[in-house]
């Protein structure tokens, strides 16, 4: 793709000049002409990278590809024409030049799923074989219509993931604020006027002092140390497979969020699982799909456990019980749409169980974390007063004697 700055004029004879991409002077020509508009000259700027900023392509870009591309096929509109439409009506640049690149992939012979294919940091795995199941099956309409409520579902998911996590996080934050504005700064404005008493000081006033100190002279340990730990644990698991697997193990089995975070996993498995049965995808595919999108190196090692019992001959929910990592629910679901034939079914039923259970999960988690926040505060600050005004009340006590 390049970027051209263009001079043109509408069907009134208005002059009209800006930047636009396109493959080509003619396809600048073209895209110019579905603007109503004829090229009277134009001039090459820089060429354009398909991949810059395919980081940035956002969840609603991908859902408006899917419903504009299920909306144009089943009204007969042909691949190409539709891409091309949609190209000249995406607003954000980086994609734009993504759906030309797709364009001009299919002009030379490919198909849709494998000019997706070129671009895996836009569309994965995932997407791409259910566009070529689409295609084989010749209802590309359908599986468009499937993958964009999945992206809408997957985006639920993600924010309900964020809502877990940010929660608990911004709470410790604010507790780990008030007790470090305690220990370095008005427990230090308390211990002149406490030594200063003369008296013996009980041993939690001695350990609140010693624990204050602690605090000012060693306040990096507090802010340094866990941005070191947490930059070499992101490194060890970025290099070591066994590290990002013990990792992720540990979060499935944290205190009163892991349950929860296994869930959501588990959802999104049982969903993409359905979606691409379902688009007649093989289930050795469906589950390698799912290895690859599963987020967590735990899963990820289960679904590779049961995908190599499946080809050693063993029946898929036996599989998935033999891995040890799967709950009764999605085993027996899985063995009932196994029996049945419907295992697509299945699993959306199971999803769906997961999905209702992961929001009463979240306000469980909610409502629990913060009374033991409040409580674990207030007992902090209930052991700053009896330390200083414990030795306040003993000296005034020894005063009237």
């Amino acid at each position: 793709m390049a970027l051209f700055t263009y001079k043109a004029i509408d069907s009134q004879g208005r002059s009209h000049s800006g930047k636009l991409d396109a493959a080509n002077e003619a396809d600048l020509e073209i895209r110019l002409s579905h603007m109503s508009m004829d090229l009277i000259k134009c001039k090459f700027v820089e060429d354009k990278s398909i991949l810059s900023g395919a980081g940035n392509i956002r969840r609603i870009d991908l859902i408006n590809f899917c419903f504009h591309m299920e909306q144009l096929t089943r009204s007969g509109v042909s691949i190409i024409d539709g891409l091309v439409d949609l190209r000249d009506s995406v607003e954000q640049a980086a994609f734009r030049r993504i759906i030309a690149q797709i364009i001009d992939s299919i002009e030379t012979g490919k198909t849709l799923s494998q000019a997706l294919g070129e671009h895996p940091k836009v569309f994965d795995d995932l997407f791409v074989n259910l566009i070529a199941a689409g295609e084989e099956s010749g209802q590309l309409p359908d599986v468009f219509l499937s993958l964009n409520e999945m992206i809408k579902w997957q985006d639920e998911l993600i924010s309900t993931t964020k809502k877990l996590l940010i929660f608990p996080a911004f709470v410790g934050g604010v507790v780990f604020a008030v007790v470090g504005f305690l220990m370095v700064y008005l427990v230090p404005q308390l211990v002149s006027f406490i030594e200063g008493i003369g008296q013996e000081l009980p041993a939690h006033t001695k350990a609140l002092i010693a624990t204050s100190n602690f605090f000012v002279n060693y306040w990096y340990l507090f802010t340094l140390i866990p941005i070191v730990l947490f930059i070499i644990l992101r490194v060890l698991m970025a290099v070591s497979v066994d590290i990002r697997y013990q990792v992720d193990a540990f979060k499935l089995r944290a205190w009163q969020i892991g349950p929860v975070l296994k869930k959501i996993i588990l959802a999104r498995f049982a969903n993409l699982f359905a979606m691409m049965y379902k688009a007649g995808i093989p289930v050795l595919r469906c589950i390698e799909i799912t290895e690859k999108v599963s987020g967590n190196e735990a899963i990820r090692y289960a679904l590779k456990k049961a995908r190599e019992e499946i080809q050693d001959g063993n029946g898929v929910s036996d599989s998935f019980h033999n891995t040890g990592l799967f709950p009764p629910l999605v085993v027996r679901m899985i063995r009932v749409g196994e029996t049945t034939g419907q295992l697509d079914q299945a699993l959306l039923n199971v999803s769906y169980f997961y999905e209702r259970d992961i929001k009463d999960s979240i306000e469980k988690v909610q409502a629990l974390i913060q009374p033991a926040m409040t409580v674990l505060l207030g007992g902090i600050l209930g052991w700053v007063m009896v330390s200083v005004m414990g030795p306040v009340y003993d000296s005034i006590g020894s005063m009237q004697l």
